[in-house]
């Protein structure tokens, strides 16, 4: 035989096998009636059909009642924000409110102080806060940061009525520590995630593109409606105010940004008082990163110098105009810090109070020196 009618003929009695089989399972479906796949019916006689039983209920383990207890303790101080905008209809002088965001926040105190991000509120026409039972209240901006991405609103209500937060430290964080995040994601209120805390130390832009500093990046589920919205450690206590996500799509992948407690608790005083954050400054207006660049300078440039500020007083020079105009003085590091940039200015600056000294690394005309000044309130 050839190895064609071989094939042929292995194929043959393969296909025999298979028409066997299947005539097989046909009579046997026929025997079994072929009412199967069909409700039982108003006349069936069988065995009862009904509830299955419950099977006992397993005790709850500590970390999770510990958990549970944080939640239930916390969640009334944590609040849904709204963001409307007012817009006006075409071909009429009628004026409707349009939600354009909503994100998280939490009760500061009992005077009805509610912290959350600046982004959460930008651009608002109104702000409307609701509380964890669903009570809805005006609210209004007392101050805000947007450098650091916080903001304070405002809502009336009645003494008793709020559950102020509890404030804890951030400055002795761990990586790998459990952390807890209350928020609002996509609209759904008092949702809780956990996670741990995954690294410190971060930075992050905020939507001035000035840099954030010491942001705690977290694993714990953050979505869109959880920024403002706390972060706890494993007593309950905020540790930070989940900020933002790193995610292509959107939506939670694992990376979360939260500005630390520390950060938070030196500004918001600052924001109900003032209205805004007073930081120590030398007294100068500075030009453009992209004119240093121009110009070949590795520093920042100074526009502008204040009479009888600090760098004035210091001997600083701006740049002059005219004919003859010539750039300002260069500063080039902060402490022994090295500046590149505007931002790597105010980062440096920001770490002294108003009052304590700096020391400036300055290049005037090619040469290089050094000079002491008393930073002073700026805005």
């Amino acid at each position: 035989m050839s190895k064609a009618n071989e094939v042929i003929a292995v194929h043959r009695h393969a296909l025999a096998a298979l028409l066997a089989a299947s005539a097989f399972m046909g009579s046997a479906a026929q025997g079994a009636g072929d009412d199967w796949g069909l409700p039982l019916g108003p006349t069936y006689a069988g065995p009862e059909v009904r509830m299955r039983a419950v099977a006992p209920a397993v005790p709850l383990e500590a970390e999770e009642s510990h958990t549970i207890q944080i939640f239930e303790r916390t969640a009334p101080s944590v609040v849904y924000i709204v963001n409307s905008a007012l817009m006006r209809q075409l071909f009429s002088r009628n004026v409707y409110e349009v939600p354009q965001g909503a994100g998280s926040g939490f009760v500061w105190n009992e005077e009805g102080y509610v912290v959350t991000n600046f982004h959460v509120v930008y651009n608002a026409d109104s702000l409307t806060v609701v509380l964890a039972d669903q009570t809805q209240h005006e609210a209004r901006v007392v101050g805000a940061d947007p450098d650091h991405d916080l903001a304070v609103v405002q809502i009336q209500v009645g003494k008793g009525k709020l559950l102020p937060i509890a404030v804890g430290s951030s400055q002795d964080l761990k990586v790998g520590q459990k952390v807890l995040a209350i928020g609002n994601p996509f609209g759904l209120d008092h949702t809780l995630t956990t996670g741990v805390v995954s690294a410190l130390n971060r930075s992050i832009e905020s939507m001035t593109k000035r840099t954030i500093e010491n942001v705690i990046q977290i694993d714990a589920a953050i979505n869109p409606g959880n920024s403002g919205g706390p972060l706890l450690d494993s007593g309950g206590r905020l540790i930070g105010i989940n900020t933002m996500i790193l995610s292509p799509s959107g939506a939670s992948s694992g990376i979360g940004f939260a500005v630390p407690v520390d950060t938070v608790n030196e500004i918001v005083p600052q924001l109900i008082k003032l209205g805004k954050v007073i930081r120590a400054g030398i007294g100068v207006s500075l030009l453009p990163d992209s004119v240093a660049r121009r110009a070949g300078t590795q520093g920042v440039i100074i526009g502008q110098v204040a009479p009888g500020g600090p760098a004035d007083l210091a001997g600083l020079h701006g740049t002059t105009r005219g004919g003859s105009g010539q750039l300002g003085d260069v500063i080039t590091g902060v402490d022994g810090e090295p500046v590149h940039s505007v931002d790597d200015l105010f980062r440096l600056l920001g770490h002294h109070k108003v009052g304590e000294q700096a020391r400036l690394e300055v290049v005037r005309n090619g040469g290089s020196q050094q000079v002491t000044v008393t930073l002073e309130a700026v805005q």
